[in-house]
């Protein structure tokens, strides 16, 4: 069984290859687009929440938004600051305390970030620095991706941890009502591609994903022989979003 060390690894150590390990493409892009429309980003103040590399942050700002992106994590932050030069405003700081004013931002995008944070913290975080009328709109996988992911052959740990870590739809959209949040969606988003072995190996051996840094060394080493011995040229690939928003009152 692996040793988990905690719900949200140190994303230091994943900031050097961390694009290079998720290279855009049309299913990263099509996201983007579906949370440009979901939250109504386009000249909006909006929020990335988590914001990593800065990667989302630039898009939205390309596609009509005015981004500040926010994060814990310093290296994360440095190589944000690489790729988004002037585009975007970036400061460090926790989803649970965030570094801004009451009601500074019109919109706040979260994605894969919300399993990460303490929620009922981190929930009512964002409808303080949201202004009237502000809307959240967060992308987080559905229950049914860990049934689906191709990595869970490998690593059967994987979607145990995850199951636990990521909320579920609804369990999501009745914390933002209780954070002061209404008007709840949820979308559904389901991408399917092809990913070659080499290229998977090469996710594993960078643990891609934050639940890889999860697990034992010994559980990682056993799963990557496994994987090596395994797994085929080819690898069906299917991700299953739920994309989950709430507006805040107009006169709160």
């Amino acid at each position: 069984m692996a040793a988990a060390r905690g719900s949200s690894p140190d994303f230091g150590p994943l900031a050097e290859d961390y694009d290079r390990l998720r290279p855009v493409d049309e299913k990263w892009w099509e996201l983007v687009d579906v949370l440009m429309a979901e939250g109504d980003l386009r000249g909006r103040r909006v929020l990335d929440v988590g914001c990593g590399t800065g990667r989302l942050a630039v898009a939205l700002a390309e596609r009509g938004a005015k981004v500040w992106g926010v994060d814990p994590s310093a290296e994360m932050l440095a190589r944000a600051r690489a790729v988004a030069g002037s585009t975007v405003g970036l400061k460090r700081g926790r989803a649970e305390a965030l570094p801004f004013k009451d009601g500074w931002f019109e919109r706040a995008v979260l994605r894969l970030v919300v399993h990460l944070v303490e929620r009922p913290r981190a929930l009512p975080e964002l409808a303080r620095v949201l202004a009237p009328g502000g809307r959240a709109v967060i992308a987080t996988f559905a229950p049914g991706h860990f049934e689906w992911l191709w990595l869970v052959r490998i690593f059967p740990e994987v979607a145990e941890i995850d199951r636990g870590r990521f909320p579920a739809p609804e369990t999501l959209a009745a914390e933002l009502e209780q954070a002061g949040f209404g008007s709840l969606r949820t979308r559904e988003l389901v991408q399917e591609g092809r990913l070659t072995r080499e290229d998977a190996l090469e996710r594993i051996r960078g643990r891609y994903i934050s639940t890889l840094r999860l697990l034992d060394e010994q559980t990682l080493a056993a799963g990557l022989e496994r994987a090596e011995r395994e797994l085929p040229a080819e690898i069906d690939v299917r991700l299953e979003w739920a994309i989950v928003s709430g507006d805040l009152p107009t006169g709160a």
